[in-house]
């Protein structure tokens, strides 16, 4: 059966790599990106006998994470898929135009936020995939609204726990209520543009991302996969970072979200 499939960050990595992986199975993709150009080109490199949409949204910014929820809804009453793959490891300004850490902004904020505008098309049967990360540390609270500028490194690795940590609370407080949400730690060092800048490696095969988040999309395995995380380093569903299993630091870190939200 045909899903209908949103990805952040389609124009290269694992978002790219996924969407190829999915619109060769013939589901009906929805690429967003940051660049119109970029998205054009995309699309007709991948034309097919498949309609394919395309998205231009900045996610660093809450305004535009709006708006792409609206224009989404805007065309479609129903959404089978949201994979928030978009991430952003280092910047020339780390500070974005609403005073937040855009590691904090693109890799953890804007995915909730874009998830809790879509839940109405996502319904009981949608599935939410979160790319999380290996590199996840403990969440400095002042960072997350760029009152304490961090490392690259350090802002990154504790962007994606903070995501790991909403995926799990909320996966599991809906329960049968809203769509599976999950996190997944794709791979450690695939080849994307952003691991090459941050490590300076050519990292490995990104089939190995496009792969497990085309499982998770699609698979029964991860029907009921809903507050958990997936460890694609060892295969297999694992324990997550000890914070995310800690209620009150969990809810110190959602609550953080939602004031910056409000």
């Amino acid at each position: 059966m045909e899903k209908t499939i949103l990805i952040t960050g389609a124009t290269d990595g694992i978002g790219l790599e996924t969407a190829k992986m999915l619109i060769s199975l013939k589901h009906h993709v929805l690429l967003h990106g940051r660049n119109l150009a970029k998205l054009e080109a995309l699309k007709n490199q991948l034309s097919s006998d498949l309609d394919i949409e395309i998205y231009v949204a900045d996610l660093s910014l809450m305004s535009n994470v709006e708006a792409l929820a609206k224009a989404v809804a805007a065309k479609h009453t129903q959404l089978d898929v949201l994979i928030n793959n978009a991430g952003v490891y280092n910047a020339a300004d780390p500070i974005t135009q609403d005073g937040l850490d855009i590691r904090f902004a693109v890799n953890a904020i804007a995915p909730y936020l874009l998830t809790q505008r879509l839940f109405p098309l996502l319904g009981n049967s949608g599935r939410v995939i979160n790319l999380s990360s290996a590199a996840q540390s403990t969440v400095n609270l002042e960072a997350i609204t760029g009152k304490v500028k961090l490392s690259d490194g350090a802002a990154y690795a504790q962007s994606k726990l903070a995501l790991t940590i909403w995926s799990r609370s909320l996966g599991l407080a809906l329960k049968e209520r809203g769509p599976t949400i999950m996190a997944i730690n794709p791979g450690s060092l695939l080849g994307s543009k952003m691991v090459k800048q941050a490590y300076g490696v050519q990292g490995s095969d990104l089939s190995i991302g496009a792969e497990i988040l085309t499982r998770a999309a699609l698979t029964d395995e991860f029907k009921t996969a809903s507050g958990k995380y997936f460890d694609n380093d060892v295969g297999r569903f694992a324990p997550p970072h000890a914070d995310a299993l800690d209620k009150d630091k969990s809810q110190e870190v959602i609550s953080a979200i939602k004031e910056i939200l409000a």
